[in-house]
């Protein structure tokens, strides 16, 4: 899949953070960013789209749908049973962490974020090598 087109959905409160998120998958090239500002707000954005995303980054902590409900809802509809799920959690949430990957995310990564690792991730689970 190196090189390949991908579209990523990234489902996140503060306008702030998907910003800097975007920002830093934008660097990885031919990506689409997707944007949510809540579990709700992620699905009916799935919901409206004919081709599927192939990485979803979402925060635990947000209104209206939180990010565990939201990996439940995925990892129950066959259309987003196999994407991956990267949470993003606070050092503190060890038991958020815990049960995100019980109800089936992939990986995590820890705030604060860095786009290093917000890049490393996000290319082993897309399939691409860095850039030489």
């Amino acid at each position: 899949m190196t090189g390949a087109h991908a579209t990523v959905l990234v489902v996140e409160d503060s306008p702030t953070m998907r910003q800097l998120l975007t920002y830093a998958l934008m660097r990885l090239g031919d990506i689409e960013v997707l944007e949510a500002e809540d579990g709700l707000d992620a699905l009916r954005k799935l919901a409206a789209r004919t081709a599927p995303v192939e990485l979803v980054i979402t925060d635990i902590n947000m209104p209206n749908l939180d990010g565990l409900k939201l990996i439940a809802r995925l990892r129950a509809d066959d259309a987003t049973r196999d994407v991956p799920i990267v949470v993003i959690t606070t050092d503190s949430g060890e038991g958020d962490r815990e049960r995100a990957m019980a109800l089936g995310a992939t990986s995590y990564i820890e705030k604060p974020l860095q786009a290093p690792k917000v890049l490393e991730v996000a290319r082993r689970l897309l399939g691409r090598e860095p850039a030489p």
